[in-house]
C-alpha cells in the first residue's frame, strides 16, 4: 500500500496542475482552524450532553424528586441552545470544504461522501426528537417522554461518528486506488471504517463527556461556593462532575492506544510530537522544551520513555524527521506543544477525576476543600483547551498532507482569492453566535427553576 501511495502522489500532483500560492493555503488553513475551533465544543456536547440529560430525567422517574425534574428541563433547554448553533457552524464548515478544498472533494468524494450523507440523516432525527423532548414536557407521558430522548443521543453519536469517520480515513486513506491520476474502485465502508477510526472515535466519545462534564461542573462549583448548596444543584455538580471525572482516567488509556496506533502509521507524527530529529533506539521523552536544529532544547530528559509510550519497549526504535525532505515534515514545535498541552492538561483532569472519585466512594460525600470547587470551575476551560490541542496534534501532524501520503493539502486548495474577507465574514458571524450563547444562557440562568426545590443541609 505504501508504494501504491507513493506513487500515486505524483499522479495526482501532476493531475492537479500547479499548487495554488502559499498565501491562499495559509488563509484557508486558517479559517478551516477557525471553524473547527468553534465547533469542535458544540459536537462534545451533542455527543455527551444528552446521555446526561436523560440521567437526570431517569433519576427523576425514578425517585419522584421535582429537583432533578427541575434541572433536566432546564438542561434540555440548554441542549436545544446548543443544537441550534452548532447547525450554524456545522453548515459553515460542510460549505468551507467545498469552497476552500476543491480539488479534495473533486476527487475523493466518491469515496467518502456516503459520510456526509448519513450525517445529514443523522441531523434531521436529532432535529425532530430535540423538538419533542424540550416541548413535549408535561405533554405526553413520562415514559413517552424519555424515550424521546434515547434517538437523540443516538443521533448524537452518529452524527458526529460520520465526520471522525472521515478525518481516520484521512490519516490513513484505504478503499480506493489512483490509475492515470484519477480515483477510481471506491469502497466507502472499507474506507470509513478502516482501522484508524477506532482509536479516534474513542479518543473523541471519551473527551466529549470530558469536556461537556467539566464545563457543566464548574458552573455549579461556582455556585457551590456562592454558598448555593440546595439539592438541585448539588444534583447539577454530581452528574457532570461523575460523568467528567470517570472519563478522564478512561482517557490516558486510550490516549497510549492512540500513540501506540500513530506510531504504527504515522511515524513522522510520532517524531513530531517528542522532536526526534534523527531515528534512534531508546529514544527519550523530553518534558517542556522546543525543537531546534534536529533536537529538543531545553526541555526535561526521561530515557527511553518514547520508546516505551510508542511500543511498549525500551529498547525499540522511533523513526526520525530527517528520514523525509523538509518539505513533508509537519511544523514541529506546533505540533509538539499542542501534543504537551493536550498531555499535560488531561493527566492534571485524570488526577482531579480520581480525587473526586476516590473522596466519594470511600466516604459518599463531596470533597470539602474549597480549592476542589476552584479547581473544578478552572477543568472546564482547561478541558477546552486540551481538546483544541488534540485536534491541533492530530490535524497539524499530518501536514503536509490532506490525505496521508497521497495528496498535498497544497494540491486540495482553492485559487479563487480574495479569502481574507470570507475570513473576516466567518469570524463576524462566530462572533455574534458566541454573544447570542452568551446572552441566551445567562438569561435561562437567572430565571429560577421550574419546579421549587427545598434547600438541603450540608
Amino acid at each position: 500500500m505504501t508504494g501504491e501511495l507513493t506513487f500515486a502522489v505524483d499522479q495526482l500532483a501532476g493531475a492537479f496542475g500547479r499548487p495554488p500560492n502559499q498565501p491562499d493555503l495559509l488563509q484557508a488553513r486558517q479559517m478551516q482552524a477557525l471553524s473547527f475551533a468553534v465547533h469542535i465544543p458544540l459536537v462534545c456536547f451533542g455527543i455527551a450532553f444528552p446521555a446526561m440529560v436523560l440521567f437526570v430525567e431517569g433519576l427523576y422517574l425514578r425517585t419522584g424528586e421535582p429537583a432533578y425534574k427541575a434541572l433536566a428541563k432546564r438542561w434540555s433547554k440548554v441542549m436545544l441552545i446548543l443544537f441550534a448553533v452548532g447547525v450554524v457552524t456545522g453548515t459553515i464548515l460542510s460549505f468551507e470544504l467545498g469552497l476552500l478544498w476543491p480539488a479534495f472533494m473533486a476527487n475523493f468524494g466518491d469515496v467518502f461522501g456516503l459520510a456526509f450523507a448519513l450525517e445529514g440523516i443523522s441531523f434531521f432525527v436529532e432535529a425532530i426528537f430535540i423538538a419533542i423532548y424540550v416541548y413535549g414536557w408535561d405533554r405526553i407521558s413520562a415514559r413517552a417522554h424519555l424515550l424521546a430522548g434515547i434517538p437523540i443521543v443516538i443521533a448524537g453519536v452518529t452524527g458526529s461518528l460520520m465526520v471522525l469517520t472521515v478525518n481516520g480515513w484521512m490519516n490513513h486513506p484505504t478503499g480506493f486506488r489512483i490509475v492515470d491520476g484519477r480515483v477510481v474502485d471506491a469502497h466507502p465502508f472499507r474506507a470509513l471504517f478502516g482501522g484508524n477510526l477506532w482509536h479516534e472515535l474513542t479518543h473523541m466519545y471519551v473527551a466529549g463527556y470530558m469536556v461537556a462534564g467539566f464545563l457543566v461542573a464548574g458552573v455549579y462549583a461556582a455556585a457551590w461556593l456562592r454558598g448555593q448548596r440546595d439539592l438541585y444543584h448539588r444534583a447539577g455538580l454530581v452528574v457532570a462532575l461523575s460523568f467528567a471525572a470517570l472519563a478522564a482516567p478512561i482517557q490516558v488509556v486510550i490516549g497510549d492506544w492512540a500513540g501506540r496506533t500513530v506510531a504504527e502509521r504515522q511515524p513522522l507524527k510520532l517524531a513530531a510530537f517528542e522532536g526526534v530529529g534523527t531515528t534512534e533506539k531508546g529514544a527519550a521523552f523530553h518534558i517542556l522544551g522546543y525543537y531546534s536544529d534536529g533536537e529538543v532544547k531545553a526541555g526535561i530528559p526521561i530515557p527511553r520513555l518514547l520508546s516505551i509510550l510508542a511500543r511498549h519497549n525500551p529498547d525499540a526504535t522511533v523513526q526520525g524527521l530527517d528520514t523525509v525532505p523538509a518539505s513533508d515534515r509537519p511544523p514541529v514545535n506546533v505540533v509538539r506543544y499542542a501534543f504537551q498541552t493536550m498531555v499535560g492538561i488531561g493527566t492534571l483532569l485524570a488526577l482531579l477525576g480520581a480525587f473526586y472519585v476516590v473522596v466519594w466512594v470511600r466516604k459518599r460525600r463531596l470533597p470539602r476543600s474549597v480549592w476542589f470547587y476552584r479547581a473544578v470551575i478552572v477543568a472546564g476551560p482547561l478541558a477546552l483547551v486540551a481538546l483544541i490541542a488534540g485536534w491541533t496534534t492530530t490535524e497539524v501532524g499530518r501536514q503536509p498532507w490532506v490525505v496521508y501520503r497521497v495528496m498535498r493539502t497544497s494540491q486540495a486548495v482553492t485559487d479563487a482569492g480574495g479569502l481574507w474577507v470570507a475570513y473576516i465574514v466567518v469570524a463576524i458571524v462566530y462572533a455574534l453566535l458566541i454573544a447570542a450563547v452568551v446572552w441566551l444562557l445567562r438569561r435561562l440562568a437567572r430565571r429560577p427553576p421550574e419546579v421549587g426545590v427545598e434547600a438541603e443541609a450540608t
